[in-house]
């Protein structure tokens, strides 16, 4: 604990305001009450009030998550500089691409102590992507993580890819902590819903790279077969700045009534996942999906992808199924394995439970990121 005389100024940077409320309050709220004096950067979607009224100081930076405008870039990197340089904040937090990589060049400059958060390596270095902004990101990644700091991970691949792509070095200590955490209260275990029609679930972004298309898909391969027995329901808002998004037309398009819909954002998932049976995200690649984790933690079986990130949740027969990336087929064989057997789906969602319990909970994670931020591990 913190006294009051010698409260360090911890800033947490992150790419958007809605991500820092979704991923990041509960360690920003355990740090201010452990003593830190705890500041919020991000951009402004109209979330900043909210943001303040847990008591947190906010600051809206001009960051576009997937933009390669060379001049907004800028733009974000000169108000990233400024704010750090009139902040001087003790700690900071650097969470998503492009506050690690922006902010890791200020830091540097400025000799603040860093704790860096890869939260999945992004569009950029997804499906083996290589591109000119690869490579320019790859070389300030180079040159602002030539300093002490922590690199935290939610996987092994990513930081086997890192260590792959020549990125790290002798003054960087790597640490694994797997994604933001679930909180096992908010999201308590539930018995299987009784009532039919059986619920499959996709909690997402309506993306392409979130493995939308496929899960469609699979849905229409499906259709004939289970029809008016099952509803294949999409959860999630069209994300606008993301270059895979899909656009509010073609998902009307796709629905069929009583069988496969569209719900937008949802604002009570806990009570989502309770209605469900199953909950299936294909993704392409993810840093560790908290929408499976928190699907784990209501006691669900898992049906992902066998790829980054998605594979660190799912124990294979235990509390689901891994499929290949990009396989409709493969998906609609899966989702139909766990749909003639309600035996699985029971034992698979109390095996989830305790991976969440015993893996995941929000308590552990808090804990290990409060140990970094005191000087620990």
């Amino acid at each position: 604990m913190h006294s009051d005389e010698k409260k360090i100024r911890l800033l947490i940077c992150v790419n958007v305001d809605w991500f820092f409320l979704s991923h990041r309050l509960p360690l920003a709220l355990a740090a201010k009450e452990s003593g830190y004096e705890v500041h919020i950067a991000a951009g402004d979607t109209g979330k900043s009030e909210e943001i303040k009224s847990y008591g947190l100081q906010f600051h809206a930076l001009p960051i576009s998550r997937s933009g390669t405008s060379l001049l907004l870039e800028l733009k974000s990197l000169w108000a990233i500089y400024r704010l750090y340089r009139r902040l001087k904040p003790g700690l900071i937090h650097q969470v998503s691409m492009k506050p690690v990589i922006y902010g890791s060049l200020v830091t540097r400059l400025f000799g603040i102590r860093t704790i860096n958060a890869i939260s999945g390596m992004g569009y950029v270095f997804t499906k083996g992507r290589i591109s000119l902004v690869q490579r320019l990101m790859k070389l300030m990644m180079r040159w602002g993580w030539n300093q002490k700091m922590h690199l935290i991970f939610q996987n092994e691949d990513d930081l086997a890819q890192c260590k792959g792509l020549g990125l790290l070095n002798k003054k960087i200590k790597p640490v694994l902590i797997k994604g933001s955490g679930v909180d096992l209260k908010r999201f308590p275990f539930s018995e299987l819903p009784a009532s039919y029609p059986i619920k499959i679930v996709f909690p997402a972004r309506m993306l392409r790279d979130k493995g939308l298309v496929e899960f469609v898909q699979a849905a229409k391969i499906l259709e004939k077969d289970w029809k008016g027995e099952v509803l294949f329901q999409l959860a999630g808002m069209v994300d606008k700045e993301n270059p895979t998004n899909i656009q509010e037309a073609e998902l009307r398009s796709w629905e069929v009534p009583g069988y496969l819909e569209w719900l937008g954002f949802v604002s009570d998932m806990p009570g989502l996942y309770k209605s469900a049976e199953m909950v299936v995200l294909p993704s392409y690649r993810e840093g560790l999906p908290k929408s499976l984790i928190e699907a784990m933690a209501v006691g669900r079986a898992i049906i992902t992808t066998d790829t980054i990130g998605c594979r660190e949740v799912v124990k294979p027969t235990i509390n689901g199924l891994l499929v290949p990336v990009m396989d409709e087929k493969a998906l609609a064989v899966a989702i139909q394995v766990l749909l003639i057997s309600r035996e699985d789906r029971v034992q698979m969602g109390a095996e989830s439970r305790k991976m969440a319990e015993q893996e995941f909970s929000l308590e552990g994670v808090i804990l290990k990121h409060l140990e970094l931020y005191d000087g620990g591990i």
